[in-house]
């Protein structure tokens, strides 16, 4: 045990090290970091201790990709490494404990649409390593990777939407956040117990009714919907964001080296990081990569 928390301790710091050494992504990463300590400090002294947890293990996550980074030898582009930082950033400390996801309407549907994204250049990151490395003797097509990335994205999304529905399920989290709607159509309401849907419409208020007979009027001006058309949306920015990628990455493949923009999301393998290169040497290079270019 103790083995184990030397060795994530080592890798943390090694990866804390190893930021020093991008400056662009240092900058931001020291930047977050003082943010979230405030907010520790602030939020320790409210005794909110859930969200001085959020805040340790948002300081944690910061250091994620630069530990895969060493972990997998590969180099990540600084493009990437920054929006995984303030996509951590947005989600755990202004969207959990700062509330924007209550406060703006839209704060979610844009970090599931930039979730698509992400997971999708991560998914075609990992084929296109994968097809140029020598160890694998794999020629995909470009619109197999593209396949391939947009389908990880999405598989990404659904776990997540798992989880989300687990938390709510077991912690009542409310993860999956709840829609007012004024139309119901059911077959459950049916009285013959057929499957007859029966539609009730202009709905303008609920009251639940508890085992002790208590009437609650919810005062939301509609029937509650319970985190459905919330996951639905979710999935659907979700694919959104994959497309997008996918179709990014298709044309980076197809036209190798010219897509400046796609390249900023995708990951290189590399043979030594570039903190652990002797000063006196010019360059370090990257893995042997095939001469065979992608089928079409």
């Amino acid at each position: 045990m103790m083995k184990k928390k030397k060795g994530l301790r080592a890798a943390l710091s090694a990866a804390h090290n190893a930021l020093r050494q991008k400056k662009t992504v240092a900058v931001v990463y020291f930047t977050l970091r003082i943010l979230v300590i405030v907010m520790m400090a602030a939020q320790f002294f409210n005794k909110d201790f859930e969200s001085v947890f959020l805040c340790g293990l948002t300081l944690v996550l910061f250091l994620l990709p630069t530990v895969f980074e060493r972990a997998l030898m590969i180099d990540l582009p600084n493009t990437l490494e920054i929006i995984i930082m303030l996509f951590i950033f947005a989600a755990e400390i202004l969207g959990e404990i700062s509330s924007f996801y209550t406060t703006f309407k839209h704060w979610d549907t844009i970090l599931h649409t930039l979730n698509g994204f992400l997971c999708a250049a991560i998914g075609f990151a990992l084929v296109d390593m994968l097809n140029r490395t020598e160890k694998f003797s794999l020629s995909l097509s470009p619109v197999f990777m593209s396949i391939v990335a947009f389908c990880f994205s999405m598989t990404i999304g659904v776990l997540w939407e798992f989880f989300e529905c687990a938390m709510d399920q077991l912690m009542f989290l409310d993860m999956q956040k709840d829609t007012v709607i004024h139309t119901i159509s059911s077959v459950m309401l049916d009285p013959a117990g057929g499957t007859n849907r029966v539609l009730i419409e202009d709905i303008v208020d609920t009251i639940v009714v508890t085992a002790g007979g208590q009437q609650i009027s919810l005062g939301l001006g509609g029937y509650l919907d319970v985190g459905i058309l919330d996951t639905m949306k979710d999935l659907f920015v979700n694919f959104i964001g994959a497309v997008v990628f996918s179709v990014i990455g298709y044309f980076y493949v197809k036209n190798r080296g010219q897509g400046k923009f796609a390249g900023r999301f995708i990951p290189q393998v590399v043979d030594v990081q570039p903190e652990d290169l002797d000063p006196r040497q010019p360059k370090f290079f990257k893995k042997g990569k095939k001469s065979s270019t992608p089928r079409e």
